[in-house]
């Protein structure tokens, strides 16, 4: 083999034998890393390969859906899963049939939120209680919030806002589901401006 200038020594590679143009010479990356890209680190002194979806990413699979009508005729004193018509996101086809399913491969801990508007329907009386929850795997898991109209005063209308961050297998799946207690008549889920709304994003794997 053939050598221009000094024929390299049999050594180990050290630090003062890098040159910082090695990094500052290379074609800058100009967008966020993909998780198939790869970094070089020193994991406790041994040299390891690491794939950049294991230091960050995107946070997905990400959803965001709203109602597009409301719901009518709930029956007073039973939950009610709420139907959600409109995708404004689905990054990996995980909302479905009103619910999303952690997807395979998508294991991990999740961020979820909830908002509802819910009501005695017209001519019914007044709103008693409303609650909406968040049900996992068809059993309710967390409440996103509750009115009762028996301690203020009465209403026909309360918004409900809730959150919740849980761990989820592959096959999980979250539901948005309401209850609306009235004296006598049916409850409402109300579409005006879109109040019912479900959102959600995995944080961690």
């Amino acid at each position: 083999m053939s050598y221009i200038g000094s024929k390299p020594a049999n050594k180990p590679v050290v630090a003062s034998d890098l040159d910082p143009t090695i990094i500052t010479g290379q074609t800058a990356l100009a967008t966020s890393p993909a998780d198939t890209d790869e970094f070089l680190i020193s994991d406790a002194g041994v040299l390891k390969r690491l794939d950049a979806s294991l230091i960050g990413g995107t946070n997905t699979p990400a959803f965001s859906v709203h109602a597009s009508a409301g719901q009518t005729g709930l029956a007073s004193g039973s939950f009610v899963k709420i139907v959600f018509g409109t995708e404004l996101l689905d990054t990996d086809n995980t909302f479905a049939t009103n619910r999303f399913t952690v997807p395979s491969g998508g294991a991990g801990t999740y961020h979820f939120s909830s908002n509802l508007v819910l009501q005695a329907s017209a001519g019914a009386s007044e709103l008693l209680q409303a609650n909406g929850a968040f049900y996992k795997n068809g059993s309710i898991y967390a409440q996103t919030g509750r009115f009762d109209g028996r301690n203020a005063g009465y209403s026909r209308e309360t918004a409900l806002n809730g959150s919740l961050t849980v761990t989820l297998a592959e096959d999980d799946y979250i539901e948005i589901y309401g209850l609306v207690v009235t004296a006598n008549g049916t409850g409402e889920v109300n579409y005006g401006d879109k109040a019912a709304r479900f959102s959600g994003y995995k944080i961690l794997t």
